[in-house]
This record gives structure tokens, C-alpha cells and sequence, in this order.
């Protein structure tokens, strides 16, 4: 231990030690997987930040590990925004700078048992506080939530029906608080064991007493995925494999066909031929196509990116226009103090216009669906507002061709899984060049993915259930009670801190005058 101590005490050899530890929770999510590492990969980034000599460094532990987390949770921007995703981790790290200051404030030197109970609420409300914030669009939105990284869980999804992404996140810290405690603070041992026994009897008891989905009905929905197309003409190409893909749907019975984000590359009231073709391929299939049109509208200035349901007789008219655009991808904040981004990276040239309002669309066959669009499917309330005005299919029309060699498109395609558990709603992931997926309204697994080598179309038996979760009904409530619980310590240690200020001194006890053995205390000597 001396060894390591002496080690840390460089500042920048801690502070790399503080940003490797940070990025350790990122091997629990897509492509590794290892979802149950989650529940120990903060125990590190705990430790150091324990260890921290002051209130100050500590705060700089928080921000590198944060730097670290964030970095490696978005590597795969580096080809496109270069050194602008290092510029962008630094910003979003520094949101753990308190989340430092905090962890030292509880678990540093010897804490007595109750600053360690205290820790196992506090800790992880203040995570989430952190995973609220950063979750604001315009700071990149909630991708990298720590409890998405529970997206196959079973049990976890469970708990997503009750309290969404955010009681899973808030779970997953305290657990790993808990083992810090056992590995670290042995002495107080009992309140992180009694931490642990509370977190698996409460996931116990949501798994018995919270509702299932009740199935009623099924629908066959498809997904055409025509794969990477780059090149001269490309936006035509990849119309022609999308046709060619959908008219093989014919004689399926299918209820409705889903193409991906960018489907299409022109205008509908600019191409009737492109109107005229859905249309046929509507008639043929028996099915309203849901596409996505990437273009600059001829009724209105500016580039959208809509959702348009087409049936057999051309357009329906249900039309939704993304409303929350990635930072830099689809338009630049600020820019006329960041517009040099597109100097350095692949950063939009023009920004993308937005939607104003969340659209549930009737896709016929007595099926209402509620689409969004690429990174949509990340925000929790989009799919619970959906759901709550009575959406019965959740979609996500996505594109990730620009990374098809990273762990995007799979950490992308998870996230429909917990969308699903979290509203009780079947939720369809269509995306250009993979990975598609299809979930069940518990969160579960429909079929196989369609990887990023696949050009294909696949039918999925979606089961519809009826009924609404808690957390449809009662909201972000565990995000509520994490702001309660902060700002209750914080009105505690205010109090505290008062009554240390103000409190008066005791009054000195009055000393006797000593007696000799030849006089009294009021005539000495006598």
C-alpha cells in the first residue's frame, strides 16, 4: 500500500490512474458486454477517490475519472470529431468533479457506520444527479446511462418498469459503494452488508409484486435493412435496395414495413415518382411503409429529418419531424463561437431544423405506433410520453453507418430494450446499415439482430400488451427522490455547520483558592 501511495502522490500520475479508473464501467455495455462488471468497475475510481489528500484533489479525481468515463464511453467519435471528442469529455467529466468531493466527504480515513449508511443513500443519488444533467440534449444527451449497461438483465428490466433506467443507475452505485466499503473500510463491514441484503430484497420484491405485461394481440411488422451504400448516387442506390427488399415482403401478411433513418433522400413533394413507388410497394405488400426522409422541405425553409407513413394511395399525411438533434452531428450549439468544429471533423454543415411535438400515428390495421429518430430512443420520456398517449408499437429509425466498425450500432440497438421495459411496450429499432433489433414489451429479445453486414429484410411477430407500468404512470420519481436526499444532507450539514458557528463557548468552571496549612483562602499566611 505504500508503494501505491507513493506512486499517487504525482498529480499526474494520479490523475491518469483517476481517468483509466473512470473508464473501466464502459467494458459493461455493447460490444463487451460484461454486464456483470458494472456492479464492481467503480470500486477503483471509489478507492482513489477516498484516498485523496484533500477536498480539492479530490475534486480533480472526480473530473479526470469523468474526463475517462466519458471519453472512452464515446470513442468511436474520435474519426469524425477528432480532437473535439477530447474537448467534449473534459466538459462533461467535470460534472463528477462534486461526485469526487462527495465520495471523500463520506468514505475517507475511518468513517464511523453511520457516515457509511449514509453514504450507500447519498452516493448514488448524487451519481444520478450527474446522469440528469448530462442526459440535457443539449449537452449530448442520456447515452451511457450506467444503468443501460443492464439491458439484458432480466431482473433489471424489471426494475425499469417501475423506475426507469434511473433506479437501475442509482442500484447498480450503491452496490458498488457497498463493496468499496467491504474491500476498503473493514470496520464497517456491517452497513454495506446490510446495504447489499437491502438492494436484493428490494429487487426481489419488484420482481414478485410489480405487473406483467398483459399480451392481447400480435402484429407482423418488417424491417428492411439494405446495408452500407456509398458512392455516386448513392441516396438512388440505396432507394433501389430498399425497394427491391420490401416488394420480396410480398405474400407475408405483414402489418407494416419499417425502413431506416435516411431512407430517403428527397423531398416527397419534390419526387412524386419516389411518392409514386412507396405507394405500389404499399399496395404490393399489403402494408403502410413507415420511411424516413433526410431532406430540405418544399413547404417549409430548412433540412428535417421526418418520419412519413405512406400507404397505398402515396403519403398519409402523419408526419414527425425529429425534434432532438445530436449535438455537432445534426447542428453545432453555439456556432458562432464553435462553427471551427467543421473545420476539424466530420461536424454538420448546416443545421438540421426541429420538430415541435411528439406524434402518434394510426399505421392501419388498428395499429397506432409512435416513432423517433436515431438517438431519440435514449430519452426515457420520449418513449414514456408515447406510450402515454397511446402509442402500442414504440419505433427508432437509426443510421449508423458512419460507425460501423465501433461499439455504436450495438450499444445503440440495447437501448430499445429498456424503452420497452420501461413503458411495457414492444419497440422496433430499423436502422440503415445495422444493428436492428426487435424487443418484446418486457424488454425481451424478438428474433435475432440484423447485423452491420447484413442487407436484409426480417419479420418479426411483435406481441401488443395492454395496461401501463409505474414508471409510465408515476414518472422520474427516483431522479425526485435523489434530489430529496441530496438536499437533505445538504440542509443537514448547513444546520451543522451552523451550530458549529454559533455555538458559544462554555463558561470556564471557576477555580477555588488553594488552602495552605497556615492560613485560609481569604487571608493567606494567617
Amino acid at each position: 500500500m505504500k508503494t501505491i501511495s507513493h506512486w499517487l502522490a504525482s498529480p499526474w500520475r494520479r490523475s491518469a490512474a483517476a481517468a483509466a479508473a473512470g473508464a473501466l464501467p464502459v467494458l459493461a455495455y455493447p460490444e463487451p458486454s460484461l454486464w456483470w462488471f458494472a456492479y464492481v468497475a467503480l470500486v477503483p475510481w471509489i478507492a482513489l477517490l477516498r484516498s485523496a489528500p484533500t477536498g480539492k484533489r479530490a475534486l480533480y479525481d472526480g473530473w479526470w475519472g469523468g474526463f475517462g468515463f466519458m471519453l472512452a464511453m464515446h470513442h468511436w467519435l474520435l474519426p469524425n470529431l477528432h480532437v473535439f471528442t477530447f474537448v467534449l469529455a473534459a466538459l462533461l467529466g467535470a460534472l463528477w468533479a462534486p461526485w469526487g468531493w462527495l465520495v471523500r466527504r463520506f468514505l475517507a480515513a475511518r468513517p464511523s457506520p453511520g457516515r457509511v449508511a449514509a453514504a450507500l443513500a447519498v452516493l448514488p443519488s448524487g451519481w444520478l444527479l450527474i446522469e440528469l444533467v448530462r442526459s440535457w440534449q443539449g449537452l449530448g444527451g442520456p447515452w451511457g446511462v450506467l444503468g443501460s449497461s443492464q439491458w439484458q438483465v432480466e431482473p433489471a428490466l424489471r426494475l425499469a418498469s417501475v423506475g426507469g433506467v434511473w433506479l437501475i443507475s442509482w442500484l447498480v452505485v450503491a452496490v458498488n459503494v457497498a463493496v468499496a466499503v467491504l474491500v476498503a473500510v473493514r470496520r464497517c463491514r456491517v452497513p454495506a452488508v446490510a446495504g447489499l441484503l437491502a438492494t436484493a430484497v428490494a429487487t426481489s420484491a419488484v420482481w414478485v409484486w410489480s405487473p406483467r405485461p398483459d399480451v392481447d394481440d400480435r402484429v407482423r411488422i418488417a424491417v428492411v435493412q439494405p446495408g452500407v451504400i456509398q458512392g455516386v448516387r448513392g441516396p438512388d442506390r440505396r432507394f433501389d435496395r430498399e425497394e427491391q427488399l420490401t416488394r420480396e415482403l410480398a405474400g407475408q401478411d405483414v402489418d407494416l414495413v419499417v425502413w431506416g433513418e435516411s431512407s430517403v433522400g428527397y423531398d416527397l413533394g419534390d419526387r412524386p415518382d419516389f411518392a409514386r413507388r412507396l405507394a405500389a410497394l404499399s399496395r404490393e405488400t399489403g402494408a403502410n411503409i413507415l420511411v424516413n426522409v433526410d431532406a430540405r422541405r418544399s413547404d417549409k425553409p430548412g433540412i428535417y429529418k421526418s418520419s412519413i407513413l405512406v400507404g397505398p394511395d402515396g403519403p398519409t399525411g402523419a408526419r414527425y419531424d425529429k425534434m432532438r438533434l445530436v449535438p455537432f452531428g445534426e447542428y453545432i450549439p453555439l456556432r458562432s463561437m464553435l462553427g471551427w468544429a467543421t473545420s476539424v471533423g466530420e461536424a454538420a454543415a448546416e443545421d438540421r431544423r426541429r420538430g415541435t411535438e411528439q406524434v402518434v400515428m394510426d399505421a392501419g390495421h388498428g395499429l397506432r405506433i409512435g416513432p423517433m429518430v436515431c438517438f431519440e430512443s435514449a430519452f426515457a420520456d420520449m418513449s414514456r410520453n408515447l406510450a402515454d398517449n397511446g402509442a402500442q408499437v414504440l419505433i427508432a429509425q437509426s443510421a449508423t453507418s458512419t460507425f460501423q466498425q465501433s461499439w455504436a450500432p450495438e450499444q445503440h440497438a440495447s437501448l430499445a430494450a429498456l424503452r420497452a421495459a420501461e413503458t411495457g411496450r414492444p419497440m422496433v429499432h430499423a436502422t440503415l446499415t445495422g444493428v436492428s433489433a426487435v424487443y418484446g414489451p418486457s424488454g425481451q429479445r424478438l428474433g435475432s439482430w440484423l447485423g452491420t453486414d447484413a442487407s436484409t429484410s426480417a419479420v418479426y411477430e411483435v406481441p401488443l400488451a395492454d395496461g401501463v407500468t409505474p414508471y409510465v404512470r408515476f414518472g422520474d420519481w427516483p431522479v425526485q427522490a435523489a434530489l430529496l436526499i441530496v438536499a437533505l444532507w445538504g440542509a443537514s450539514e448547513g444546520i451543522r455547520t451552523l451550530r458549529l458557528r454559533f455555538r458559544r463557548p462554555a463558561p470556564e468552571p471557576r477555580v477555588q483558592p488553594a488552602r495552605t496549612a497556615h492560613g485560609s483562602p481569604a487571608r493567606p499566611g494567617r
